[in-house]
């Protein structure tokens, strides 16, 4: 005997979006939005800036983290599912038959939502070679995306990047080109037989090794403790790569090629209390011909423009400043026709 039951009214709260083509058609972009269980597909009409429902489509599990990946040499985005099913989802949109496909199916673990389960967080390889599933606790599951001959997306046999006593609070995918895929993640290590007086959070570099199929750690740096949320640059001929590191009150720009800090104080209301620090939730990365700017909110709603000014070697200086304010969000995406 199976369960199956149905809310008689659908889920309202939005807590993952990304940005991509996944029809496949070039010349537009779509934003897929995650509504608990449910997962829609977005398009946006440039001529009037209005948002229309293409597809919702129940996924009979708690989505949990949303990311977007690209095949190198694809035209059309995928979607890592991170869910309470214990198990990697890469799901597809097909367009002739207008509903989510799923193109890859691989357990490994229990479900539930459990601290040490792999799912509360997805990142992938910017170009495409690599995801990575992530738990609250201890447990990172890498894996290799390939095709086959027949150009189907393939999903090799996972590799594990465990690490005991290490809590994480963000991972991302570093841009690094065509070189060994790298994960960024936000960890802090305790002890059970000591008591934690204060928490030691660390940026912490995986490198998938494609040669060697194995992911070791690659660099660590200590960095505030108040550290929350990561933001990935572009890189190779795009942007000087690395990741921005938010932290409360301050944003900081940390890569494992120097030990140069650049940081930038976040700009706070003049009614803020000063014991009262201000926190990043939502960011987006915009990428131009030649150019990127990254756009940043804070858990008051004011919207943050950061730019990064960067020779071929090195980044010179990080700026900062107010760009609008607009209600609190889960996510941001910032569409190529300038829809944010």
């Amino acid at each position: 005997m199976f369960l199956y039951n149905l809310t008689l009214q659908a889920p309202t709260a939005i807590n993952a979006a990304v940005l991509g083509h996944f029809s496949g058609e070039k010349q537009r972009q779509e934003i897929v939005v995650a509504r608990q269980q449910y997962l829609e597909l977005w398009r946006a009409d440039t001529s009037t800036g209005k948002l229309q429902v293409e597809h919702s489509e129940n996924m009979f599990c708690r989505i949990r983290s949303l990311a977007s990946f690209r095949l190198t040499g694809g035209s059309k985005d995928y979607i890592v599912l991170g869910t309470d099913a214990g198990a990697l989802s890469l799901v597809e949109y097909d367009a002739k038959l207008a509903r989510f496909t799923s193109v890859q199916y691989h357990e490994f673990g229990r479900t539930g939502l459990r601290r040490q389960i792999a799912g509360q967080y997805v990142a992938a390889d910017p170009r495409g070679r690599a995801v990575l599933v992530g738990g609250i606790e201890r447990a990172k599951i890498v894996y290799v995306v390939t095709r086959d001959s027949e150009a189907n997306v393939l999903v090799q046999s996972p590799l594990e990047a465990n690490k005991t006593h290490a809590v994480c609070f963000d991972v991302v995918g570093v841009d690094v080109g065509y070189e060994n895929p790298v994960f960024a993640a936000l960890e802090a290590v305790y002890d059970d037989s000591v008591a934690m007086t204060r928490v030691n959070k660390q940026l912490v570099y995986y490198e998938l090794d494609l040669g060697l199929n194995h992911v070791v750690r690659k660099w660590s740096a200590s960095v505030s403790d108040t550290a929350n949320r990561l933001i990935a640059l572009p890189g190779s001929s795009d942007g000087p790569s690395g990741v921005l590191v938010c932290s409360e009150g301050f944003i900081e720009y940390r890569h494992w090629t120097g030990d140069a800090v650049h940081r930038v104080p976040i700009p706070r209301r003049a009614d803020t209390a000063d014991e009262r620090g201000l926190l990043i939730v939502a960011s987006a990365v915009h990428r131009m011909k030649g150019a990127f700017f990254i756009l940043a909110q804070a858990e008051s709603g004011d919207l943050y423009k950061l730019t990064v000014q960067y020779t071929a070697d090195a980044v010179t200086q990080l700026g900062i400043k107010y760009f609008d304010t607009i209600a609190p969000a889960s996510a941001l995406c910032i569409l190529r026709a300038g829809f944010l």
